[in-house]
């Protein structure tokens, strides 16, 4: 199986997860699908235990651990009520603006800066994000992106986006000190300790009612963690065989299939505009990732 293939899988499982937490939110507290999103995920990540090699641990792995788990716990947190509160085909494309928020985390924390190509890439980001909500340019010029922002569920994605442009290039430091699998699974499994007394505190009384057996939310809990974990081993043995830069800008095309998961599932609407917008701010991705990879 070749890199592309794992990485348009990557794509659709992402694409599967966005649209599965939708429904399941439905009937299930945001908390308690944060938690099951990684809770689940854990039994079929630690099978891969028995068949990797244990890295050696660096110095820095359980600093960068902690930091990269807090931030990992707070950026899933903030993307259930995202979700819960808007369109899907409104609010994962604004994930596309984590690469633009890169160009300036990663030369502060790793000194990595980016070919003047990204700046093209980062005017077509933007540029796509106008025509996700161009139907208010009626009302002034710049009305679609401010109306944008205006909205809960955009609003809070920018803010996941704005986390993982930090916390992906802790990610990155993880790998450096162990391995991409290894690290995967550490940071899952702080993240889901982590998430457990938040969901207790703020969302203990849901959890009975929204685990209970007559509901049939487990199942989509279980599935929604299965999809997480399959959505990561594709990944990183995409990772393994070919530039990070291109693996993930296949990967950002799951925006696209989100919106068009958006229109025909939940029945969203603007449907044309979304997913105009999507593709341009995907290409944008593409050219930023690429441009760094020169």
């Amino acid at each position: 199986m070749n890199w592309i293939l794992l990485s348009v899988l990557t794509a659709l499982f992402v694409s599967c997860k966005d649209v599965i937490s939708k429904k399941t939110l439905q009937d299930v507290h945001y908390l308690v699908v944060a938690l099951g999103l990684r809770l689940f995920a854990l039994p079929f990540l630690f099978c891969l235990l028995f068949f990797i090699e244990i890295p050696q641990i660096g110095e820095n792995f359980v600093l960068v651990l902690i930091s990269a788990g807090i931030m990992n716990i707070f950026s899933t947190i903030l993307y259930m009520r995202a979700l819960n509160a808007s369109d899907l085909s409104l609010t994962i494309p604004m994930i596309s603006f984590s690469p633009l928020l890169l160009l300036i985390t990663s030369p502060i924390i790793l000194g990595e800066f980016p070919s003047n190509t990204g700046v093209v890439g980062v005017l077509l980001i933007v540029t796509g994000s106008y025509v996700l909500n161009i139907k208010e340019k009626s009302k002034g010029y710049m009305q679609p992106l401010i109306g944008l922002l205006k909205q809960r569920g955009p609003r809070l994605m920018l803010i996941v986006a704005l986390i993982w442009s930090v916390s992906s290039n802790f990610d990155k430091l993880g790998i450096q000190n162990s391995s991409p699998m290894f690290w995967t699974i550490a940071v899952i499994t702080f993240s889901t300790l982590g998430l457990i007394p938040i969901v207790m505190v703020r969302a203990g009384k849901h959890l009975k009612q929204d685990l209970s057996a007559s509901t049939g939310n487990i199942k989509w809990l279980v599935l929604l963690g299965l999809i997480s974990s399959l959505t990561l081993v594709c990944q990183m043995n995409a990772i393994d065989m070919a530039l990070v830069t291109y693996v993930i800008s296949i990967k950002r095309s799951s925006a696209v299939f989100s919106v068009i998961f958006g229109g025909l599932i939940f029945k969203e609407k603007h449907l044309k505009d979304r997913i105009i917008g999507a593709i341009i701010m995907t290409i944008g991705v593409i050219v930023i990732t690429l441009s760094g990879s020169s």
